[in-house]
């Protein structure tokens, strides 16, 4: 009779532990996961920590001049958690089944990580240029919620998203606060703010984790920066021409500060931008006047706006003709490669593959070189 009654008290004993534990997560033996340290070089704009429970990500000002934080945590699916830590409201289940995204530079992760068919939803989809979501659009797989701003959000709601990744230019976009009071968590992604051009491609680390293939997204950017880095070093010692950017609108003139990622990309790729100097957020902005005096003489000109052709630059804008480079035709755009609806493909692609685009202008302003590569973004100006 003594062992029956030794089971007896053992197991009320344990009964007892497991409600003192009440709130914290239990874990199945079979179902633990392990969660892997991620390291990040370049990115600014979010942090990964990994415990024995699941992954801490931190989204830190995701918009410029911003200055708040928000922390979710990350658990398996099979983990069995009945409530969120107290500091950490926000919980996602991964990995990540069904998502809404809200910007085209959204989509390249997805797809680099053979992801696409978890996206259910996205705002003005027809900016999409990426052959395998526009498959999955045309077939009825992805629902046109809107737009980014008016996210239709019973429509999110109704699909059941495991996460919507939000794009915001400040805080005050109430959809996503209805939608994460529907119970749908709402992550910010700020890849758009980073000022590295490597920093913005290694957010596809944050998708890895999402996605439970923090390994497949480790060698993929591993393999962009490798790409970048050694296509640096071939212009290191070429000599650097002078390069204008950008475009009149309403008789200002918009082009990249120097501290922009797109300046910074141009100066890896051996240029001498003009406005190398500046610094600021958004675009610089000067009379046409002002730039013609600085830039005229510039070897080339890379990304003159929406512009596809020198007829209809010079039909808008007969002081574009005075510009050495419109005269002897090295004015390069990225508004010729775009997708099946006409959405620009270097928006949506550019900030994950830097490396493209670098080699793109490496071909463009050192055509000495011989670069064994084929302008993917960038293309001369038609007629």
């Amino acid at each position: 009779m003594k062992q029956p009654l030794i089971y007896l008290i053992l197991f009320v004993f344990i009964l007892q532990s497991c409600k003192k534990e009440v709130g914290k997560t239990v874990i199945p033996i079979d179902d633990i996961t392990e969660y892997q340290q991620i390291d990040i070089k370049y990115a600014h704009g979010f942090q990964i920590k990994n415990t024995s429970s699941g992954y801490y990500v931190t989204i830190m000002n995701p918009w410029p001049e911003s200055a708040v934080n928000y922390t979710f945590k990350l658990v398996n699916k099979k983990t069995i958690e009945s409530t969120p830590p107290a500091d950490i409201p926000r919980t996602i289940q991964i990995p990540v089944k069904k998502i809404v995204l809200t910007s085209t530079t959204h989509i390249p992760p997805l797809v680099l990580l053979g992801e696409e068919k978890s996206l259910i939803g996205f705002p003005s989809s027809d900016y999409i240029s990426s052959p395998e979501v526009r498959s999955l659009i045309d077939s009825g797989h992805v629902e046109e919620l809107g737009t980014n701003q008016l996210i239709n959000v019973e429509a999110t709601i109704i699909l059941e998203p495991d996460m919507v990744m939000g794009f915001s230019i400040d805080d005050s976009n109430p959809t996503y606060q209805k939608i994460q009071e529907a119970g749908v968590p709402v992550m910010y992604n700020g890849e758009w703010v980073e000022e590295h051009p490597l920093g913005k491609a290694e957010w596809i680390k944050l998708f890895g984790v999402l996605y439970g293939k923090e390994k497949e997204a480790d060698s993929i950017f591993n393999s962009i920066e490798k790409e970048y880095l050694k296509t640096l070093e071939l212009v290191k010692t070429e000599d650097k021409p002078q390069v204008l950017s950008g475009a009149t609108w309403k008789d200002q003139w918009y082009l990249p500060y120097g501290d922009s990622w797109q300046a910074k990309i141009l100066n890896d790729a051996g240029a001498n931008y003009i406005y190398k100097e500046t610094a600021g957020s958004g675009s610089l902005a000067y009379p046409l006047e002002k730039v013609l005096t600085d830039g005229r003489e510039a070897s080339y000109w890379i990304a003159p706006g929406q512009y596809s052709s020198y007829s209809k630059m010079l039909a808008d804008n007969k002081s574009y003709g005075l510009f050495e480079s419109f005269k002897n035709k090295q004015v390069y755009t990225h508004a010729l490669t775009v997708g099946a609806k006409g959405g620009v493909t270097y928006y949506e692609e550019a900030s994950m593959r830097p490396d493209l685009v670098l080699k793109d202008l490496v071909k463009i302003l050192h055509p000495d070189l011989q670069l064994d590569h084929e302008l993917y973004f960038f293309k001369p100006l038609e007629d």
